[in-house]
């Protein structure tokens, strides 16, 4: 009998504790950020999906770069421009990591909670930010990654009652990174630190705003770029699968990307590329 009565104490506080918890959390409070957003992309804007989704990417994004920072630009662009890869990092199954993973080159889905936002996409290897909202200080240390490490903070800047934007910063970030596919480079000590604020459009719930502001030693000044994401109306929106090592074609050897030829062979992606150092193969038999 005691045993039982025991049992059915430690039940009920599991109930309360879960009842608790439920009405701790008000989703109400928060703006819907449900479903699948897709990066907008402007129409007649050059490039794969550029930093500032309003102007073509390399040189056409008017990057406030140092001129060291510039010539790395500006070799990246010409080494794409000979066939080659750039300073873009993905063709090494490399994350782009923050900030240049928000421009959404694969959808990405939102989970509030009160405590942490997560904000999920699969591009090359799963990108999935946490943002902690629970009220966290800034790590004495923090083990550096391409995501970074994000403190968050729900506000009501309208004294509404509702919770309707999101501010975040970023830091702790690793390299190699760059801000889009021309290569538009990050500073190598990647003492990056990212602000963004994230808020549905008035007029329109389907769009979601994410104003942006880099600070980073490539720079000459703060960076402000406006992002905008869609979101998918579909019931049930397709979740495909990126998992670079199954997709990709190249391959990285010695500072070089070949390129995996359907019958096998190493083939080179750009004209009068060198072939790679074969020192620790012997040469054929004649």
């Amino acid at each position: 009998m005691v045993a039982r009565g025991f049992a059915a104490a430690i039940t009920l506080m599991a109930v309360l504790s879960v009842g608790e918890s439920a009405r701790a959390f008000d989703d109400a409070q928060y703006p819907d950020f449900r479903g699948q957003w897709a990066g907008v992309r402007f129409p007649g804007v050059k490039g794969q999906g550029s930093f500032d989704p309003t102007k073509d990417w390399g040189f056409g994004q008017q990057a406030p770069l140092t001129p060291e920072y510039q010539k790395v630009l500006a070799a990246s662009i010409a080494d794409l421009a000979r066939g080659g890869q750039g300073g873009w990092t993905t063709g090494a199954c490399l994350p782009p990591g923050m900030p240049a993973m928000m421009t959404l080159y694969r959808p990405m889905e939102i989970v509030v909670k009160p405590e942490i936002t997560y904000m999920l996409i699969d591009h090359a290897i799963n990108n999935h930010r946490r943002i902690y909202t629970d009220g966290r200080d800034w790590p004495q240390e923090i083990e550096p990654s391409f995501l970074g490490y994000s403190i968050g903070k729900w506000i009501d800047p309208d004294n509404g009652g509702h919770l309707s934007v999101l501010e975040v910063e970023t830091r702790g970030l690793k390299g190699p990174r760059a801000f889009d596919t021309s290569g538009l480079p990050t500073h190598v000590d990647n003492q990056t630190v990212v602000f963004e604020r994230f808020y549905l459009d008035k007029d329109n719930p389907a769009v979601l705003h994410n104003d942006m502001t880099i600070m980073d030693h490539a720079l000459t000044r703060p960076w402000s770029v406006a992002k905008i994401y869609r979101r998918n109306g579909a019931q049930y929106p397709d979740w495909a699968e990126d998992n670079c090592g199954d997709n990709n074609p190249l391959v990285h050897i010695h500072g070089e990307y070949y390129y995996k030829g359907a019958d096998g062979h190493i083939m080179p992606t750009r004209k009068d590329q060198p072939p790679p150092d074969l020192r620790y193969f012997k040469p054929p038999q004649k």
